[in-house]
This record gives C-alpha cells, sequence and structure tokens, in this order.
C-alpha cells in the first residue's frame, strides 16, 4: 500500500506540473494580448492627433509622454477605475486563474497521498519540502487575489511553481523512510510548514520587486518599448505591494526560527550552535529585517529596497538548494541524511 501511495503521490505531482505548464501558456497569451492592445491603443492616438488641430496634437502627444513614463491613460492590472471599480480580465487570464485552482487541487492530493504512504506529515526532506512549498506558492497567491489583484503575475508564479516543483520532483525524489528521532516532534509540523509559508510569501514579494525595477526603469527612461508595462501598476505601486507581503513572510520567518530553536532545545539541548542551517535561517532573517527597517524608518524606497527584497529571497533559494545539499551537519533535508529539524 505504501508503494502504490508513492506511486499515485507522482502520478498527481506530474500532473500538477502539467496543468500548471497550461496555466502558464494561458498566463503568457494574456499578456501578449496586452501588449498588442496597448500598442493598437498608442498607435491609434498618435494618429488622431496628427489629423488634429496643434492644441489637440500637443495634448495627446503629452498623454503619449505620460504614457512612456508610466502614466497611462490605460485601466492598469491591480488598478481600479471610479475608485470602486477593477479591470475586466481576459479570457486566457481566467482560464490561466481556473487552471492554476485545478493545478492546485491535484497538486493537494499528490500532498496527501505522500502523507498517507509515509503515514505522517509529508515535510521531512527536500522532495517533501519542495512539495509542500510550491503549493503554498499558488494557494498563498490565489488567497492575496481575493483581497488585491496580482492577477499580473500569473505568468511568474507558474514558471516559478513548474521550475521548483519539477527539480523537487525530478531530482530531489525519495522514497518514504522512517523519521530519525530528533525529527520524531510536533515542531516538524508546527516549524517546517511556516517556513513553507513565509517562502511562498517572499517568493510573491519578490516577484512583485522584479516587477518593480522594469518598470521603474521604463518610467525614468520614459520609453515607448514594452507596451505591456502600461497595463500593470506604476513602479510604487508594485514596491508598496512587495513591502506589505515581504511583511507578513517575515513575520512567519520570525517565528520559524524561535520555533526552530526551541526544537534544537529539545532535540539536542541547546538553543543555538551556529550550524550551517541555523546560520542561513538568520542571514535571511536580517536581510529582510534590515529591507523593512530600512524602507520603513531611513526611507529606502526605489530599486534600492526592490534589490534588497530579491537578494532575501535569493538567499531563501540559496539556503533551500546549495547549504541542503553541500553543507552537512546536524541539518540535512536531502532526504538521504534527515538527521535534525
Amino acid at each position: 500500500m505504501i508503494e502504490e501511495f508513492s506511486t499515485y503521490c507522482l502520478y498527481a505531482a506530474y500532473s500538477a506540473i502539467g496543468v500548471y505548464v497550461i496555466s502558464f501558456i494561458a498566463f503568457a497569451l494574456d499578456l501578449a494580448k496586452r501588449s498588442g492592445e496597448a500598442q493598437i491603443a498608442s498607435t491609434a492616438a498618435l494618429k488622431a492627433a496628427s489629423a488634429a488641430s496643434p492644441a489637440i496634437q500637443a495634448e495627446t502627444m503629452s498623454m503619449a509622454g505620460d504614457s512612456r513614463g508610466g502614466s497611462t491613460t490605460l485601466l492598469r492590472t491591480g488598478e481600479k477605475t471610479d475608485g470602486e471599480t477593477p479591470r475586466r480580465s481576459s479570457k486566457f487570464e481566467r482560464v490561466g486563474m481556473s487552471l492554476m485552482a485545478l493545478g492546485l487541487l491535484v497538486h493537494i492530493a499528490s500532498i496527501v497521498l505522500r502523507g498517507l504512504a509515509a503515514d505522517r506529515v509529508p515535510w521531512a526532506n527536500m522532495f517533501e519540502f519542495g512539495l509542500t512549498g510550491t503549493a503554498l506558492i499558488v494557494a498563498v497567491f490565489l488567497i492575496v487575489n481575493l483581497v488585491i489583484d496580482l492577477r499580473y503575475l500569473g505568468a511568474y508564479v507558474m514558471g516559478l511553481n513548474v521550475l521548483l516543483l519539477g527539480v523537487a520532483v525530478v531530482n530531489f525524489y525519495v522514497t518514504v523512510s522512517p523519521l530519525v528521532p530528533a525529527l520524531q516532534s510536533y515542531w516538524l509540523v508546527v516549524h517546517v510548514f511556516v517556513a513553507c509559508l513565509g517562502t511562498a510569501f517572499f517568493a510573491i514579494s519578490a516577484g512583485l520587486s522584479a516587477g518593480q525595477i522594469v518598470q521603474a526603469r521604463r518610467e525614468t527612461a520614459r520609453t515607448a518599448k514594452l507596451k505591456l508595462l502600461d497595463t500593470l501598476p506604476e513602479a510604487d505601486r508594485l514596491e508598496d505591494l512587495a513591502y506589505r507581503i515581504a511583511l507578513v513572510g517575515f513575520v512567519l520567518w520570525t517565528f520559524t526560527l524561535m520555533a526552530g530553536a526551541i526544537w534544537a532545545r529539545s532535540a539536542w539541548g541547546r538553543y543555538w550552535g551556529w550550524d550551517t542551517k541555523e546560520t542561513w535561517t538568520f542571514i535571511i532573517w536580517v536581510i529582510y529585517a534590515g529591507y523593512i527597517h530600512a524602507r520603513a524608518t531611513r526611507g529606502w524606497r526605489g530599486t534600492r529596497s526592490a534589490y534588497l527584497s530579491l537578494i532575501g529571497f535569493s538567499a531563501v533559494m540559496f539556503n533551500f538548494s546549495i547549504v541542503n545539499l553541500f553543507f552537512r551537519g546536524l541539518h540535512a533535508y536531502s532526504g538521504f541524511e534527515s538527521t535534525a529539524p
């Protein structure tokens, strides 16, 4: 029965990847469609201006210049008109969101099947952590969209998820094995799950920060290239959203750090030992603490804060991949040496 559940888990994981790929394609087509519409609208405005009076021409050219600087009259994703009415989603975007939700259901099924095969919570090694963490990225994205329109990040979320889940399934898969004594604790449920959840918020924040950098450069250069960005929020809005979402991730990561110390006290008789994994978890906390403090009190706004956000998420990915695979210590999550919380 264990082997059957493990096999079905892999089938479900691969199926989820397939659905996510189709969702990514739908979001990519939506971005292409919006880019084309923005280009057509800009061209039509300039043609209309060329046939109008000089005063109207000057006004239209001024509006086109504002569009190149980021103040386009096109409705931007994530913003509202008339104070309340959100922009309408396209057919491709609706398909992408629907497939994302469907993929998440299949993804959750794979996690449940892995848990049944292992007879425990399925996040004790890199494969299981990747399986659960990628599902939480999608779940958090869908939940946040109930409050804030982030559908323009759909292609980013699906692309990142396909990459991470694919690597977890292909490269990190291990068969089910019993937990070592140090992992046989309720802290496995709490500590690792909250770490996965914090990572999900950091991933979305990083996507917003990357968009902010691109949008800020475009607004500064006042270029007409990349008309797609006309339909996205302005750089200041992206920065604000990235900061707010990273703040939630930072709270969760703080709890992860504290819970890990308490668990270490129970497992090894000390709260902190500067193990490689502990050190990198602390480094990540320091980076995001610096990002939040600098932006809130030092006025570190603009691309500087965005780069700091990206550095933080890069450290999270480094901690999950390189540290787990190439640094040995009390913490080893590759699945071959699962010896610590």
